[in-house]
């Protein structure tokens, strides 16, 4: 049992020293890592691209259309042709062409202020997609830290548990000493025998958490190499009540969702009064310059013609009834307007009620946190204490093992609560609209 003993601690030495030796990935690399290669983050600001196209002057309807056209044409025919004398002339394969060639330009003057409303229309649509676009970047790194600092929970855990597991073996070689010169019975070196492989065994499903995790990790911020190994930043800083109650104070105008609920409004606001441009005329000009030839046989009055020229028209259009169709439209985007009113009110209500809770939790979270702060020192010096005591006899191995025990759960217990709390404070961050105006 003793050289099994020795291969575990050999084993559990070996691969501490792999965990020691890697790179700090600090919070500000993780961020930034994610911002250039999440998927997620990539698709969101290539809509956002396409939002920008469309919202731009060649898709808004204010440019004219110049459209280049060219023909040819041949003719082949046998003719019999009757002049007004009463004289006859057949031709056979009488041969015609003909030429033509033209720029044409259409241009709308007005359309009822369709185009207009269209145009600020797109526009909205565009700040629409940044703020989805940014929505979707606040959910991710929510979700990178998330993962973060679950690697740095299991980081401090895995030193934790390496701190019990060398507690245990200490304990372990006095009982075998004490054994050895008869102070004590085999039931010492047993029971302490069993707890070191209980706690090498925690180490080591810990370390595979650890190892599990951090790919998780690498796969957040879309590191080529899932394998790669780093440390992370255990340190913890909370931001400043004051603070955060500023940044609740102005999560009326923060908020993406309820930024969102306003774009989505005015879009229905815009396309309401664009469909009123069924009522109006339309008004369009058009212009053409062209080129035309033709080559006529001899029973033609002219043997050949060819005209080159401007040409240009106004035209107004206007639909004194289109079945209802357009009135119905207008009268069912009008109801579009109420609903996203509706809908704002609505989100209002839902907005507030979800910074209370996560206020509410997060201060719980920090309350918990300093109390496993406080229930750490206890553990510590009752730990402490109890294996001073052990030492000198005054109580057995299964007290000593409780202790260490009790203390192991608070110090878990304490990074826990310390992450959870972090993590409810970045939640109640990203509901103000603050998340990616921090520092990390």
């Amino acid at each position: 049992m003793k050289t099994s003993i020795n291969f575990i601690g050999i084993f559990l030495g070996c691969f501490g020293s792999i965990f020691g030796q890697v790179n700090l990935l600090s919070k500000e690399e993780a961020v930034s890592e994610t911002l250039k290669e999440n998927f997620g983050i990539i698709i969101a600001q290539n809509n956002v691209a396409i939002s920008e196209n469309n919202a731009g002057i060649l898709n808004s309807g204010y440019l004219p259309s110049l459209t280049g056209n060219a023909g040819a044409g041949y003719n082949i025919e046998d003719q019999t042709v009757e002049f007004q004398d009463g004289s006859v002339s057949d031709i056979t394969n009488a041969e015609t062409t003909r030429y033509n060639a033209s720029v044409d330009l259409n241009y709308t003057l007005f359309d009822g202020l369709g185009r207009f409303y269209n145009y600020k229309l797109l526009k909205e649509t565009y700040n629409l997609s940044q703020l989805e676009a940014r929505e979707t970047i606040e959910t991710t790194v929510l979700q990178l830290f998330s993962v973060y600092y679950e690697v740095a929970r299991l980081t401090e855990n895995v030193s934790v548990l390496e701190e019990t597991f060398q507690n245990t073996k200490k304990r372990l070689e006095r009982a075998q000493y004490a054994f050895d010169y008869g102070q004590v019975n085999k039931l010492e070196v047993l029971n302490a025998e069993v707890d070191i492989v209980t706690d090498s065994t925690n180490l080591l499903n810990t370390r595979q958490q650890l190892r599990n995790t951090k790919r998780d990790l690498n796969v957040v911020v879309n590191h080529e190499n899932l394998e790669r190994n780093f440390r992370v930043d255990t340190m913890v800083v909370f931001s400043s009540p004051l603070i955060l109650e500023d940044f609740i104070q102005q999560s009326d105008t923060n908020n993406v969702r309820l930024l969102q609920a306003n774009a989505n409004k005015r879009i229905n606001e815009f396309n309401y009064k664009a469909s009123k441009s069924v009522f109006l005329p339309n008004v369009g000009l058009t212009g053409s310059y062209g080129w035309n030839e033709g080559n006529f046989p001899s029973t033609s009055f002219a043997r050949s013609n060819t005209t080159t020229g401007f040409s240009a028209g106004l035209a107004l259009t206007w639909s004194l009834f289109d079945g209802g169709g357009g009135i119905t439209n207008v009268k069912n985007a009008k109801i579009q307007v109420e609903n996203t009113e509706i809908i704002k009110r609505q989100l209002i209500t839902e907005v507030k009620r979800d910074i209370a809770n996560a206020e509410g939790n997060y201060t719980n979270r920090l309350a918990v946190f300093r109390l496993q702060e406080q229930n750490v020192t206890t553990a510590r010096n009752n730990f402490d204490r109890s294996n001073e005591r052990y030492k000198v006899g005054q109580i057995s191995s299964v007290e000593l093992r409780q202790a260490q025990i009790n203390l192991l759960n608070a110090q878990t217990n304490k990074n826990q609560a310390k992450y959870e709390a972090k993590l409810a404070e970045l939640e109640l961050l990203q509901l103000t609209g603050q998340l990616l105006n921090i520092e990390w």
